[in-house]
């Protein structure tokens, strides 16, 4: 892959993303998906607008030329949707470059957005919201616009992984500034359906995570795809690639509803959480394969309970994609893939079945009893006039069952190759064909060692093979994401602490306040830190005849922004004035929620307040919620008492008059309610 530079930026994660030009087979595949959704999606409006006109109308002639471009549009889109079908199931593109004799893992495309232009919204929002210049936030803007176009083309490796870690943590940020309850900006996210190319368009920012979080998986399943697993390092990344992808999408089906498009709906994630858990079955399969260097009846039996256990995962998948949502949206090369790998371990764990039972035994081999008790957990059932013991104990009976595996074992072999001879796109997979071809010809060639001319007898049934821990495979084998792995900064904390100056809070204009040192000082109390909240003005003083309250938020001194200023730089400041006196911006909450918000914040500490917005918020920025803490640790109960400090005579506030004080601001309430 080719990396372009973006511009500088304060975080070095924003540096590096994917050129889109880059001529590689997947940045062609990529642009070829990108250039079909497009075409879908101008298809699908002229669809829209043909049956709208074909309902509107009353004239017949109009009626009969509608429907024959509805007709034509139809076609259309069908070809455009096949064509998008073989990109989708381009499997080898994403496979590693060295040769290796293994199956092909399946991996998903990333799924494409149009471009977002934050600038015209977000100046708007901060102009009316924040009552601050818009266009003073323009290099904060084009950062945020930067990397989400670097997002857009992230590269196949970890620094891609943290590329969109890094704009998904930045959307939290996003949320809490710009985005509310009752007002957002009204910026559209436009994302494609990853396998249909069908486009989705909302104005809501959990649409954006929801769809950044998708990427992070698929993007997973192609590193998870391109792993040489022929050695145990590769296999090793391999699986937890496809564990990490497994977590990303069982999260997002956990914390996303209602989606607007078929590839993050329940039944897709669930879907694409079994097949890499099937995924990671097989390459635990291969590494045990890989480090198995002896052929005695232990091992052999421990392989083909293994293999069963991978052909059984992933006969569930195929059971999900038949599904009535699913069977016409997962493409049919996927489904192929899916079956011909059930029958093709199926038929690996009837061959290592009977290697356990017809090889020869080596010195020092288990006794007899061991040897039972290993078969007595082998087997789901065994059917038949003689017991497992009497099997096991003549070596002709032990030919017999080992011969019937083995005749099992052919004939899922032959079925995998007829799946697989059924689908154009398999049938282009030379290593695939050859892996198919290898083992059915081992399993043929060992059936015909065992075969007899004198073997007149019906070859029995095989049993079936118990596949080890089924049942509890699917909650060890899922990564759940962490987000705090990708530390970020809050692209516009230019606009002040999000404990106050967030998205949900409502405050006036901001007032200056012409403060004249007197004798008696400025008659005021402060308490806090960024910002610094006026806890109380002496009656009478000079801070209450310039008209400032309790309640008030320092926001400059002199012209110095003061948002993110400690209490003693605050109180250094005002100390400092001249006789000419002191300038001091303040802003005043009004919304009464907010204010309630903010004094039990104050109080209890912002780990507690953090927790609660947590509970009261819930959804898709859960994960998420705890990095706040991180940008301003606030005081406790403990600290409260070292940040308050009084500018002149008063002294501070009696518990009487902090009672009173709390009880303006609902704080009793809410107390009562969250204590």
């Amino acid at each position: 892959h080719m990396d372009v530079l973006l511009p500088d930026h304060k975080n070095p994660l924003l540096l590096q993303g994917c050129d889109p030009f880059a001529q590689t087979q997947r940045s062609k595949l990529q642009h070829r998906r990108a250039r079909i959704n497009q075409q879908i999606n101008k298809e699908m409006r002229m669809r829209a607008g043909a049956e709208n006109l074909f309902r509107a109308t009353t004239n017949n002639k109009v009626k009969e030329t509608v429907a024959l471009e509805l007709s034509f549009v139809n076609s259309n889109l069908q070809l455009l949707k096949e064509e998008l079908e073989e990109l989708n199931s381009n499997m080898e593109v994403y496979q590693t470059d060295r040769y290796s004799v293994n199956v092909p893992m399946i991996p998903l495309g990333l799924k494409e957005t149009k471009e977002v232009d934050f600038t015209g919204p977000v100046q708007d929002f901060i102009s009316e919201h924040y009552r601050e210049d818009g266009t003073l936030y323009e290099k904060e803007i084009q950062d945020l616009m930067e990397l989400r176009q670097a997002m857009r083309t992230p590269s196949r490796n970890q620094a891609g992984l943290e590329l969109l870690m890094e704009y998904y943590n930045q959307l939290y940020y996003l949320d809490q500034r710009f985005f509310s309850a009752h007002k957002n900006p009204g910026v559209h996210f436009h994302w494609y359906d990853s396998l249909t190319g069908v486009p989705s368009s909302q104005r809501a920012l959990a649409f954006e995570k929801g769809s950044v979080l998708f990427n992070i998986g698929a993007l997973y399943t192609q590193i998870g795809a391109r792993q040489d697993r022929s050695a145990s390092a590769g296999i090793d990344t391999a699986i937890d690639a496809f564990q990490r992808a497994a977590g990303a999408f069982n999260y997002l089906k956990e914390n996303f509803s209602n989606a607007p498009s078929l590839d993050m709906s329940a039944p897709s994630l669930s879907m694409l959480v079994r097949l890499m858990v099937a995924q990671v079955q097989e390459c635990v399969f291969e590494r045990i394969t890989l480090g198995t260097q002896d052929t005695g009846l232990t091992s052999q039996l421990h392989l083909a309970q293994e293999a069963a256990q991978v052909s059984d995962v992933y006969l569930l998948v195929q059971q999900t994609m038949t599904q009535p949502l699913m069977k016409d949206y997962v493409p049919f090369s996927w489904a192929s893939m899916v079956q011909v790998k059930s029958e093709h371990f199926q038929a690996l764990a009837h061959y290592h079945a009977a290697a356990a039972l017809c090889d020869p035994v080596s010195d020092g081999e288990e006794c007899e009893e061991e040897v039972e008790k290993a078969f007595l957990s082998f087997y789901t059932n065994l059917s038949g006039s003689q017991t497992l013991s009497q099997i096991l104990q003549d070596a002709e009976n032990r030919r017999k069952l080992g011969k019937a595996h083995l005749r099992h074992a052919v004939m899922k072999h032959e079925e995998a190759i007829r799946v697989h001879s059924l689908c154009k796109i398999l049938r282009k997979m030379d290593i695939l064909q050859d892996v198919l071809s290898q083992t059915h010809k081992r399993s043929l060639d060992k059936y015909l060692e065992l075969d007899r001319e004198d073997d007149f007898d019906e070859t029995a049934e095989a049993p079936e093979i118990r596949g080890e821990n089924v049942s509890n495979a699917t909650g060890r084998e899922i990564t759940s994401p962490n987000f705090c792995t990708v530390q970020v900064t809050d692209i516009f904390q230019r606009l002040g602490p999000l404990s106050v100056f967030c998205a949900r809070a409502r405050w006036g204009p901001a007032r200056v306040i012409c403060l004249q040192r007197r004798e008696g000082g400025l008659g005021l109390t402060l308490r806090g830190d960024s910002p610094v909240l006026v806890a109380g003005v002496v009656p009478g003083g000079c801070a209450e005849e310039a008209g400032l309250r309790e309640g008030d938020y320092i926001v400059a001194v002199d012209g110095h922004d003061c948002k993110w200023a400690k209490h003693g730089e605050v109180v250094h400041m005002l100390k400092g004035c001249s006789d000419r006196g002191v300038e001091v911006s303040v802003v005043t909450l009004d919304s009464h929620h907010t204010q309630v918000s903010v004094g039990v914040q104050e109080l209890l500490g912002w780990w507690v307040w953090n927790y609660l917005s947590v509970r009261h918020c819930g959804g898709i920025t859960q994960g998420l919620a705890a990095e706040e803490q991180t940008v301003r640790p606030a005081p406790t109960i403990g600290s409260t008492r070292r940040n308050t400090h009084t500018v002149g005579k008063g002294g501070r506030k009696g518990k009487a008059e902090w009672r009173r004080t709390f009880r303006s601001l609902g704080i009793q309430a809410a107390f009562q309610q969250h204590a």
